[in-house]
């Protein structure tokens, strides 16, 4: 489990000063981990932290030696094109690296001369997938997306039986997932007006995003071994914010009987940086059922879980229009929610999906599927501030859309803030549409 420690003292301060300015997203008690090289360069990927505005070089720390057992096992992993070394190595190897950066960042530190060489501009860097998503599973928490969504597909039962007893999933596609910036061509394939006696094939007209988080597994399991939910955390290495585009016409002709499938695997896009469960803890907050629902099956109950097993991680997402872009005027922005409103918690999916004995790899991700709260503002996705595309929504700069035109940049962003600790964010996740091939 991840709970308080010293690295989370809101007193703390790092000799990089841009990491103790107020609304940074990279305070020294955030320290987020992806992979990068400087722009411009044939320089190898390797792993970087995020402090205030810089990148923190891991190879230049791994080369310092200046760490110690397992702190210095786990900078070593992490100085590689992915880190699916370093989250395989477990929880103590997480934990150990990152009290020795704490440490090592902290004003009045001895390393601060060795490590001063190994900060790069995060203005002057490019990142790669922070890891090898080897599989990816698509969760489907929020029971306002879940019902909202089902009011439009299916009027007369738009809430299944299942979902309040089983986390609803569906194994998505980890080939075509790439890192903010991702620009991807409009996705074609077949649809059906409602009036049409056969569908028609060409670009998607209801182009949608869907705003969400992606789960990073750490260590795995072994085949036919199931992980329990006491146990599940211990496996959860991080979190980032994740686009999981969708083409809404499409999937509205495709979905039954099987579900997603050219709907949902033509592109999603993941924030550069993974905010560690450990980074997290401050942010936890209790779980509950309504006492009208049925409670959860023993398997995914626990004392922990209910006490502290949500986050309260915000997000909101904005929209840049070519126009805009041309105009240099800001994004609008399109709603906000939380990731407490989650109905499912994260260890509830991670020990559902293996149940089964299903097994995971360091690298896999779960999307938490769409995130919106109770308030229709709070939607996660165009599909429901339109109310499936009946309503335009007026932009600040007066356009209009019910869902995404070609030269539409989605911007999502995520943050955390408490009571009695500093406020830490996740950066954010980008991505164009262009016209279709």
């Amino acid at each position: 489990m991840s709970f308080i420690n010293e690295t989370h003292d809101i007193n703390l301060k790092s000799w990089v000063v841009s990491a103790n300015q107020a609304g940074t997203d990279f305070p020294i008690q955030n320290l987020p981990f992806a992979v990068f090289r400087r722009k411009g360069t044939n320089e190898e990927f390797r792993g970087g932290v995020a402090i205030g505005d810089q990148v923190l070089d891991l190879a230049v720390v791994a080369q310092a030696s200046i760490f110690s057992g397992d702190a210095q096992v786990a900078v070593e992993a992490a100085n590689a094109q992915a880190l699916n070394e370093f989250m395989g190595l477990g929880q103590n190897y997480w934990s150990a690296l990152r009290l020795a950066l704490s440490r090592a960042l902290r004003e009045g530190s001895e390393h601060q001369a060795a490590l001063e060489n190994a900060l790069v501009s995060q203005a002057d860097v490019e990142y790669s997938m922070p890891c090898h998503i080897g599989d990816y599973t698509d969760f489907y928490t929020s029971i306002y997306h879940a019902t909202a969504v089902g009011k439009l597909f299916r009027p007369d039962n738009p809430l299944l039986p299942n979902y309040k007893w089983v986390p609803i999933g569906y194994h998505g596609r980890s080939s075509s997932i790439d890192v903010s910036g991702q620009a991807f061509h409009r996705p074609k394939g077949q649809t059906k007006a409602p009036d049409a006696d056969a569908p028609s094939f060409g670009p998607c007209k209801r182009l949608d995003y869907e705003l969400e988080l992606g789960i990073y597994l750490g260590k795995g399991n072994e085949l036919g071994e199931q992980i329990a939910i006491e146990n599940a955390e211990n496996h959860v290495f991080g979190f980032c914010l994740f686009n999981d585009w969708s083409a809404r016409d499409l999937q509205a002709w495709e979905y039954q009987p099987l579900g997603p499938f050219l709907a949902k695997n033509f592109a999603s896009t993941v924030s550069p940086w993974i905010v560690t469960t450990e980074a997290l803890a401050p942010y936890r907050t209790q779980w509950h059922r309504d006492e009208q629902d049925p409670q959860p099956m023993a398997y995914l109950e626990s004392t922990h879980n209910r006490e502290a097993g949500a986050f309260d991680i915000q997000m909101d997402v904005l929209l840049e229009t070519a126009k805009m872009r041309e105009a240099k005027q800001p994004a609008a922005k399109l709603s906000e929610s939380s990731f407490k409103h989650s109905y499912w918690t994260v260890a509830q999916m991670v020990t559902h999906h293996t149940v089964n004995g299903c097994n995971f790899l360091p690298g896999d991700m779960l999307g938490s599927g769409t995130q919106s709260g109770p308030e229709h503002e709070e939607a996660g996705s165009l599909l429901e501030l339109s109310r499936g595309g009946k309503e335009s929504i007026t932009l600040t700069n007066g356009e209009e859309r019910k869902f995404l035109e070609d030269g539409d940049k989605v911007i999502m962003r995520g943050w955390c803030e408490a009571d009695g600790f500093n406020r830490i964010g996740f950066g954010s996740v980008e991505g164009t549409v262009l016209p279709a091939k």
